[in-house]
């Protein structure tokens, strides 16, 4: 017995050990001065919640968010839909006529900006064995993709979790989307995190029987069909901002480095989560970790974009836009949109 509690303790004294010294690491990776030229050029994007689509927003709401966008260099928002079913069916208030009151508002007064229709979906566990859509299901989507898009919508924003690494289903479900919204509609596509070194999904698979991140190579599959790929800023999971800073600049470096790695994908647009929502709001992005924060999220996109060299097609996407704090929203306009020299 005894033999086997101080295996026991071994064990999770070289667990303990790995985590100190994967923690200190990334810590070192959240440092630096970024370049000056690593701000926003105007290329971000930000979601919105559902209540844009039910008419319960006012004259004044609708002035405020104008502003924001405006100031914050928003090309894109991610309006909340629709809700997809296992089965692939979709409930939401796309077709809604307050949803057509806000598209024509939207098209007057944010005609550079591309109103796109969220469509969401979660599910529990894995889809490596089975696939997270099958073929009916994915005529599903698309042909909501496409009632989307003839609704007014400039495009759709595809956000389907967890999907696994070689998920075949995925690639070919974003294909049926774009052949239903055709070449002028966006096509934007929530990524799951990018694993910090390769084949580190696998334990955490192995932990949890869950997926967490993605390789590079899945990334590149799926930005070749999208115009944007969103890599998310929030449930990073890391306790301190130290960790999460090395956590965010390590994400930009991968994506960056995986969207470069082959030319089909090098034009697709990416965008960082930039967590901008307090306790009360954090069960929708994620389980809240005690290192996420707007201020350090931004500080970690300008350092990863200064070692990843990359200039265009980049921002980041505030979560979410409408109810950011005054005081997230300063940090935001302060740090990435405004940065003093």
């Amino acid at each position: 017995m005894k033999w086997l509690l101080k295996r026991v303790l071994a064990a999770c004294a070289a667990v303990l050990v790995v985590a100190v010294a994967a923690g200190a690491l990334l810590g070192m990776r959240f440092s630096g001065e970024p370049a000056a030229w690593a701000a926003s050029g105007g290329e971000n994007g930000a979601w919105l919640s559902a209540s844009w689509l039910s008419g319960e927003r006012s004259a004044a709401d609708r002035a405020e968010l104008r502003d924001r966008i405006a100031r914050g260099g928003i090309a894109e928002v991610y309006v909340q839909a629709g809700e997809i079913g296992a089965d692939g069916s979709v409930q939401g208030a796309y077709g809604s006529a307050e949803a057509r009151d806000f598209l024509a508002w939207a098209e007057e007064e944010l005609p550079e900006t591309a109103v796109l229709g969220r469509l969401r979906h979660r599910a529990d566990g894995s889809s490596l064995v089975e696939d997270r859509f099958d073929e009916e299901a994915r005529a599903r989507v698309a042909a909501a993709a496409g009632e989307a898009a003839g609704a007014g919508f400039d495009g759709v924003h595809l956000d389907v979790s967890p999907v696994s690494v070689n998920d075949p289903s995925m690639p070919r479900l974003l294909d049926a989307v774009r052949e239903e919204i055709g070449g002028d509609s966006v096509l934007s596509v929530q990524a799951l995190p990018v694993e910090l070194v390769p084949g580190l999904r696998v334990p955490y698979f192995a932990i949890d029987r869950g997926e967490r991140y993605w390789s590079k190579g899945y990334l590149r599959r799926i930005a070749e069909r999208a115009d944007i790929v969103v890599v998310p800023g929030h449930g990073s999971g890391m306790p301190v901002s130290s960790m999460y800073g090395g956590y965010m600049v390590r994400q930009v470096e991968e994506a960056v480095a995986a969207l470069e790695q082959r030319e089909g994908s090098a034009g697709t647009a990416l965008r960082f989560g930039v967590p901008g929502y307090g306790p009360d709001a954090a069960g929708e992005w994620g389980e809240p970790s005690g290192g996420e924060s707007t201020e350090t999220a931004v500080q970690a996109v300008r350092i990863g974009l200064t070692r990843a060299d990359r200039r265009e097609n980049v921002g980041t996407a505030l979560y979410p836009l409408d109810t950011a704090h005054d005081a997230q929203w300063r940090v935001y306009l302060e740090e990435w949109v405004e940065p003093a020299e």
